[in-house]
């Protein structure tokens, strides 16, 4: 059945017409107007008209002019019926007009030319449309009509020149498809311009034209601050089946997002905060941000959102203490350092630029004496100290940064005069120094030498000891056989993970109390000596099948325990991920690019890697489980198209016909299918569970040789699925009906034959039918039984029920005839028969009726003459005995011969002597002469009548 709306598609189809005749008027102002100036404009068109149409109707015809509009959904399968044109123009009725156009014409009536309907020209019609000639119906053809590969990328308006052209406005919606087509003959000349809608589906998903999107936002911006996000998703399709919103996979809490439409209707995504920011807590956001439009389903499209905080200057310098204490010599040499401070910006860039310099409350002289680096915040004695210097200054030291109000420290400074010399402690580094500062790997191995230290008086005469101040894994002992010479080294692995920064002091006395003490400060340096680390070593998804592309499955998240790029961890997928697995090296969000489908694969096992920035890099490894989730996608499926089961007649009732196997590639509840019978479920059955094909009645082939069934096999889902199949019963012949005799249609007919019949001749024929097929309905005919004067003069044909006559006919053969014929067929196993009377009269003229009927009314006294085969042995001596008695057979045949041929000749003698006589009586009378009880060899009809059987 087919109609408008009704594709068989997974999409829906909708058409609809619209007849707009033009006003006859218009229509000749606009295509005739014969005496208008603008005719000659016109002329190519009444020249195409009059090579169709003829010259002299060509003006009339032409203000019959038509529109019609129709509309269908994009991306309909090739033969979908789009509308016709012999129905919609009304020139055939439209609730007969298919049948009406093949129907042939009725005796009588006047032959009306058929329609033709054809493309004024062919251009691209047969790339997207068909039309066909006869019916005028329009259908897609197999190339897949794309909205917007038509009307987007070749789009423009088309004039009507062509049989078919491509319409759509960049300000309209509207996507046509515009066709000329002509009606003809001349009677019906119809000028149609078809316009077809090219009515858009949701067939494109919202497409990002970056995968990475970045944001600023400074980190004072006020909440409800919106900034427009660039680079908004583009979506081929219209109206509602475009970009509708967007939305983020995680707010942080801090932001949420909004969409503005403007005039031409495109829809810009806005970022509100919706938070206090603080770039010293987080300086960056990463999110997904997702499109989706208003297709049912809706189709989504993402990309990676990151939202970076800018820094503003929002921190000011500030010391950890107010006042430090330092203590220098009296012949401390000049260029010591002898104190640093250090200020703190948790500002960055510019921002954090710190300057530092002595309050105007400095005195000068204190200024001369100790010199402070702007950059560095080091205060080094600048001039060598006198005897007249104060022995105490106090230096006020401001830390400047941009904007800021200057952050105070005080370094108060004791000047301590020497009379003695003190100790001396003299180092010599072994590990990399720079600025008073050892630099040392972590996990250097146990014993790793840092420096040697000789210990002196200068004085010469005072014994001075030193010792290791501080904590630390650190050991300063005498480095023998030297004198005052000792080694500062490790004592176990150091963890820069654990503590990175260590301070220790090597200080020495004399027996006077003088302490020198040396300050080194040890740095440790960050090894790679850590893989990444993921959460879980078995990450655990599931998804259902049919997903949306590209989407989200989840985040990986690793941690790796080093600092700066070696603690940066990448995230990559394993060799044996399947290409449509895709992994954020940044980010580790982790996504599918295309459609799973469950019943191609269920479960997925692949390695994710998590990957650090050292040199060389260390990695670690986890497993990814994804279990595809069953949706119920696919319908129930025969293993045939069509089944066919031969079943005997007679078949038992509820006897087992056959299994209609069907599978359900869904699983669970979605893959569980019932049977049933569509049609003619009065007569068939079949069981759900095992698919057995049953009949509720016993079948007769006689009645009704094959059935023709419909199953349909439904599945659990929601909404649940169907298919059908085709099943064929054809049933089997038995040979459960014996041969029904059409002729002679009584045993009480009879039939006149003449005693000058010739030998030879036709008398009459049995004939019967069989309501069986193949050899149970081949019939064979025998005579079984005689009676009458000489009965044995009768001869029948096996196979055609000819009866014919053998011996001519004496007189002394006159009288009834009643030869009981059996009419047998070859059924297997047993053959079935019936019987009938032929009687046959033997006269001249049938003088008495009554007589004849009587002798009818008799019960006949036949012996049946058909016997069973007999194969008998005869002895040898036998043989012996009939050989010698056939001179005497031959004898006597010669005398029988002779004797007969004698009787015949009188016989026919005398006949033809009584047929001169009666000549003239009996020139008009047939063969078969019909009375009552008669029967007419010359009937064109023949009817069954009740045989007897045997």
């Amino acid at each position: 059945m087919r109609g408008r709306g009704n594709a068989r598609s997974p999409r829906a189809l909708a058409l609809s017409w619209r007849p707009a005749t033009w006003h006859p008027r218009l229509d000749m102002g606009r295509l005739s107007r014969p005496r208008s100036s603008t005719s000659h404009r016109n002329l190519p068109h009444l020249f195409l008209f009059f090579l169709f149409v003829g010259p002299f109707d060509c003006l009339a015809s032409y203000s019959r002019a038509t529109e019609l509009l129709y509309s269908l959904n994009e991306g309909l399968p090739a033969g979908v019926l789009i509308g016709s044109l012999a129905e919609d123009l009304r020139l055939v009725p439209r609730a007969a007009g298919r049948q009406d156009r093949q129907s042939p014409e009725r005796p009588g009536a006047e032959q009306k030319p058929p329609l033709s309907f054809s493309l004024a020209s062919r251009g691209l019609s047969g790339q997207y449309v068909t039309l066909d000639n006869r019916s005028g119906e329009l259908h897609t053809s197999t190339q897949e009509i794309d909205r917007e590969a038509l009307c987007l990328e070749g789009g423009g308006g088309a004039a009507w020149g062509g049989s078919i052209s491509i319409s759509s406005s960049p300000s309209s919606d509207s996507c046509l498809l515009l066709l000329d087509v002509l009606v003809l003959p001349q009677e019906y000349f119809r000028f149609v311009k078809v316009k077809i809608a090219i009515r858009d589906i949701n067939d494109n998903a919202p497409q990002f034209p970056v995968s990475q999107i970045t944001v600023w936002v400074p980190e004072n911006a006020p909440v409800n601050t919106r900034l427009a996000i660039e680079h908004p998703a583009m979506d081929p399709d219209i109206g509602t089946n475009g970009v509708q919103t967007y939305r983020l996979l995680d707010y942080h809490s801090m932001f949420t997002l909004d969409v503005e439409e403007n005039e031409n209707g495109e829809r810009t995504p806005y970022l509100i905060v919706m938070g206090l920011l603080d770039r010293e807590t987080q300086d960056q956001y990463v999110s997904i941000i997702i499109a989706e439009d208003g297709g049912s389903p809706p189709l989504l499209g993402s990309a990676t959102l990151t939202i970076g905080i800018s820094d503003i200057n929002d921190n000011c310098p500030f010391f950890t203490e107010s006042q430090i204490n330092v203590t220098v010599y009296g012949n401390a040499t000049v260029g010591t350092p002898i104190a640093a401070v250090q200020a703190v910006d948790r500002d960055v860039g510019t921002n954090a630029q710190i300057t530092y310099s002595y309050s105007q409350k400095v005195p000068q002289a204190s200024k001369d004496l100790f010199h402070l680096d702007e950059t560095t915040g080091v205060i080094k004695l600048f001039s060598k100290i006198g005897g007249t210097v104060l022995q105490t200054h106090k230096l006020t030291i401001l830390a400047n940064g941009p904007g800021c109000i200057p952050a105070v420290i005080t370094a108060l400074v004791s000047i301590i005069k020497v009379i003695f010399r003190p100790p001396e402690i003299v180092p010599r580094y072994i590990a990399n120094e720079i600025d008073g500062i050892v630099y040392l790997k972590e996990l250097e191995p146990v014993n790793t030498p840092i420096a040697f230290f000789t210990i002196r008086d200068p004085e010469g005469k005072y014994k001075v000891n030193c010792y290791l101040d501080g904590e630390g894994p650190f050991r300063l002992s005498p480095y023998k056989p030297y004198n005052n010479e000792y080694l500062l080294e490790t004592t176990k692995p150091m963890d820069y993970e654990l503590q990175q920064f260590y301070e220790i002091a090597v200080v020495a006395w004399n027996s006077e109390g003088f302490h020198v003490k040396k300050i080194i400060k040890v740095q440790l340096l960050d090894d790679n000596d850590n893989a990444p680390v993921f959460l879980q070593p078995l990450i655990e998804l599931t998804i259902e099948e049919n997903n949306t592309p590209n989407a989200f499955l989840t985040k990986l998240y690793a941690t790796d325990a080093d600092s700066g790029e070696r603690g940066q961890v990448s995230y990559f997928l394993g060799p044996d991920a399947p290409s449509y697995f895709s992994l954020d090296s940044v980010t580790g969000i982790l996504t599918v690019s295309t459609q799973l489908d469950r019943e191609e694969k269920e479960k997925y096992r692949y390695t994710v890697r998590a990957v650090d920035s050292g040199k060389p890099p260390r990695e670690s490894v986890a497993t990814v489980a994804l279990t595809v989730l069953d949706k119920n996608d696919n319908s129930p499926r025969f293993i045939n198209k069509d089944f066919s089961f031969f079943v005997p007649e007679n078949f038992p009732g509820y006897g087992e016909i056959g299994i209609i196997s069907v599978t359900d590639a869904d699983a669970g509840r979605n893959g569980w299918v019932a049977l049933s019978v569509l049609n003619q479920s009065d007569i068939f059955v079949i069981d759900t569970g095992k698919g057995m094909l049953r009949a509720k009645v016993s079948l007769d082939r006689e009645q009704q040789s094959s059935y023709t069934l419909w199953v349909e096999a439904v599945d659990g889902g929601e909404p649940a699925l169907s298919s059908t199949a085709k099943i064929t019963i054809l049933l089997l012949d038995i040979n459960d009906n014996p041969p029904l005799v059409l002729f002679p249609q009584s045993n009480m007919s009879y039939l006149l034959v003449l005693p000058s019949t010739l030998p030879g001749s036709p008398v009459t024929e049995v004939y019967a039918v069989d309501k069986d097929t193949g050899m149970n309905a081949v019939i064979a005919y025998s005579i079984i039984g005689r009676r009458g004067p000489r009965p044995e003069s009768f001869r029948i044909d096996s196979k055609t029920g000819n009866i014919t006559l053998e011996e001519a006919l004496l007189q002394t053969d006159c009288g009834l005839h009643r030869l009981l014929v059996k009419v047998s067929d070859h059924g297997y196993p047993e053959p079935l028969h019936s019987t009938v009377m032929v009687n046959l009269f033997v006269n001249d003229t049938v003088s008495n009726e009554s007589y004849i009927e009587s002798l009818l009314r008799k019960e006949p006294e036949i012996n049946i003459e058909e016997k069973e085969p007999q194969i008998s042995i005869e002895p040898t001596h036998r043989k012996v005995e009939s050989v010698s008695c056939i001179p005497t057979l031959v004898a006597l045949s010669v005398i029988s011969l002779g004797s007969i041929t004698l009787v015949s000749g009188m016989g026919i003698y005398i006949c033809l002597r009584r047929g001169k006589k009666h000549h003239r009586e009996d020139e008009n009378l047939e063969v078969q002469i019909p009375l009552k009880g008669k029967i007419d060899l010359h009937m064109g009809e023949r009817k069954p009548v009740d045989i007897s059987n045997i």
